[in-house]
């Protein structure tokens, strides 16, 4: 930063907006990042939490994407060993829906035209012998078996901004953007703090909004320009009790020609989603209907020998996804695919908008960003995050196994399911929380499960969590197995804490 001017302001800490930043101040470029809510509490918390090449997108023609997706799925892995690993799906054929030739050309190019070398490539199986097809129906007897990654989302979004921080970011979270003029050749924003109500004016060379769902919002209320170019889509998941012991996932075919997931979930759960319908709500108040339910649960059923009902689920979440409006006339049918657009005439400050995109690509969005970024301020490092770590995942990408053993060594109190669960997370850095810990005792009060004062204080000081929903739902999924009870206490913590912003060190 030269004479309090930044050179890039963002607006959004999904993972889009974290992923530009990590890449841009690893530049050399000075950049202020401000989200109104919480790390990832929107769309980037709310995905069906896959690295994918997206193999629906094929009946699309959507060529490009799909193979940038492919790409991208062993270079995150490679990134992130910790919060990112292979996930073999089964697709059981079904004689109502695609024809078996149709899905073994899809996959033949799924498997041949995204560079794939560490993943495995797509089989057949006989389901009236594989174990996979235990949990199904009796009529299903043929499926294909395929590779794609799994991947902790909102993790994902809370280590680009830790690293993005260390490299010298400041990044604010419930700090909202209120207004944004441009004035005397650059941006000035004014972002008010949404628990004080505390103003402050940030200066930059550029704006970049990734707002997400509110990309359109931020454009009017703050920037005062009405356009509209984003679609909302709504996707809802459910979160049932475990319903398969394999470890493998399940790609199920709908007979109105969607798709969706069964995935194991957090140890002993099950993940069925997602849904696709419009959505003209505000984003913030985005929940799953009846409708939604009853669709997940008879498309679950029709498959599970066992049927899913609602009785059977523990949790559920929905999300809008900002896709580009290119007119599709099904939601499903709207394309996954980034549009990064600028605003502003020649000679004066520019806004940058990002909309659509997915998880999978977030990374390759933000190298096309800065192309974007350079042509407008000026060049200054290279594209560097292709073979650059994130924090925690500085091990081989097979090598998740070692790590866990030799944290098991090191810390002997830990039961097994506690020391996975911490790698699992927080990879090499676990070992910054458990810092000088003897005995279980030193890792303080026990809130619920196995969250301890020890990791709370880790993620309060370096992960910007403020809320017990910030840990219960977003840097851990343990809203799932602690009390609701507990909230208070966990909250009451997290407030005894001083304010995490871009003070917080690299630790």
């Amino acid at each position: 930063m030269t004479s309090g001017v930044y050179d890039i302001f963002i607006a959004g800490g999904g993972i889009n907006g974290c992923g530009i930043a990590r890449d841009a101040v690893g530049r050399g470029y000075s950049v202020f990042l401000a989200e109104m809510k919480d790390l990832a509490s929107g769309t980037s918390s709310r995905a069906t939490k896959l690295i994918h090449g997206g193999l629906r997108y094929l009946e699309h023609y959507e060529f490009r994407l799909v193979r940038e997706s492919l790409m991208e799925r062993e270079v995150l892995w490679a990134m992130a060993p910790h919060i990112i690993w292979p996930l073999r799906f089964v697709l059981p054929l079904h004689k109502a829906m695609r024809p078996a030739w149709l899905i073994r050309l899809g996959l033949f190019l799924y498997d041949h035209i995204g560079g794939r070398k560490a993943l495995p490539a797509t089989k057949v199986l006989n389901l009236e012998s594989d174990p996979a097809g235990r949990p199904l129906k009796p009529g299903f007897r043929k499926a294909f078996e395929y590779s794609d990654c799994w991947v902790n989302d909102s993790r994902l979004v809370a280590l680009n901004a830790r690293d993005a921080a260390d490299r010298g970011a400041v990044i604010r979270t419930r700090t909202k953007v209120v207004e944004a003029r441009r004035e005397s050749g650059l941006w000035s924003i004014t972002t008010e703090d949404v628990n004080t109500g505390a103003k402050e004016t940030v200066r930059a060379r550029l704006f970049v909004n990734a707002a997400g769902p509110w990309v359109d919002r931020l454009l009017q209320g703050a920037v005062g320009r009405n356009d509209h170019s984003i679609r909302l889509v709504q996707g809802s998941h459910i979160i049932i009790r475990k319903k398969f012991a394999d470890p493998r996932a399940y790609f199920f075919q709908n007979n109105d020609g969607r798709i969706f997931f069964a995935i194991p979930y957090e140890e002993d759960f099950t993940l069925i989603g997602t849904t696709d319908q419009d959505y003209k709500g505000d984003p913030q108040n985005v929940v799953i209907s009846d409708a939604e339910i009853d669709y997940l649960c008879a498309g679950a059923s029709e498959y599970f020998a066992e049927p899913v009902t609602r009785a059977d689920m523990v949790w559920s979440y929905s999300g809008v996804r900002p896709l580009y409006d290119d007119g599709a006339s099904k939601a499903q049918e709207a394309t996954r695919d980034y549009v990064l657009k600028a605003d502003g005439a020649a000679g004066e400050p520019q806004l940058l908008n990002i909309f659509g995109g997915k998880i999978t690509t977030y990374r390759r969005l933000a190298e096309h960003m800065m192309e974007k970024i350079e042509d407008i301020i000026g060049k200054k490092g290279q594209p560097w995050t292709a073979g650059a770590k994130l924090p925690g995942g500085d091990f081989d990408r097979q090598g998740f196994d070692g790590v866990l053993a030799k944290f098991r060594r090191d810390y002997p109190f830990l039961s097994e399911a506690h020391a996975r669960r911490l790698i699992r997370l927080y990879g090499t850095r676990a070992w910054q929380i458990l810092r000088g810990a003897k005995s279980a005792a030193d890792l303080g009060h026990v809130f619920g499960a196995d969250l301890t004062e020890a990791e709370l204080t880790y993620l309060a000081d370096n992960e910007w969590a403020r809320e017990a929903e910030d840990v219960l739902w977003r840097r851990t999924k343990l809203g799932l197995k602690i009390e609701a009870a507990a909230t208070a206490e966990i909250d009451a913590f997290l407030k005894s804490r001083p304010v995490a912003g871009e003070h917080i060190a690299a630790q």
